[in-house]
């Protein structure tokens, strides 16, 4: 009975320690972002625009770097890669609003193909990423007979 308590604390323990790590995360990422928006305040126009989505971008990007540290997935692997094409699209569409016409819609088209590339990247590299730790542990199995 006593050793069931024990487990259990310990459980609870864990949990809180890993609640108050995300909690520490959190904090962290959002004051940083606050210290980010805070240097876009002197800029005008589309550059005070674009310096917004810089700093939107790397606080998406540090919450799914919190999580991935939290725990190391294929899942979160690609959460991770798609939330930085996701930055760098926003930023890069946000920088061509400085163009006119022809140009600035070819810029949004080249940014927009470069995000679906970058994001069919990350889908590819985390069904990689599943099917090897799919295997890996048949792998184990089999090496633990021989």
């Amino acid at each position: 009975m006593k050793t069931k308590l024990t487990l259990v604390a310990a459980a609870i323990a864990a949990l809180a320690l890993g609640t108050n790590a995300q909690a520490v995360d959190t904090k962290r990422i959002n004051q940083e972002h606050k210290a980010e928006l805070e240097k876009c305040k002197d800029l005008k126009g589309n550059a005070k625009d674009v310096c917004k989505k810089e700093a939107d971008g790397h606080k998406k990007i540090a919450k799914a770097e919190a999580e991935l540290k939290e725990q190391d997935t294929p899942k979160n692997r690609q959460k991770l890669a798609e939330a930085k094409a996701d930055a760098q699209y926003d930023v890069a569409k946000e920088k061509c609003d400085d163009q006119k016409g022809d140009a600035k819609s070819a810029c949004k088209k080249a940014a927009k193909a470069e995000h679906e590339g970058a994001i069919a990247q990350a889908k590819k590299a985390s069904l990689s990423d599943t099917k090897t730790s799919e295997t890996k542990p048949k792998e184990s199995k089999t090496s633990k007979k021989e």
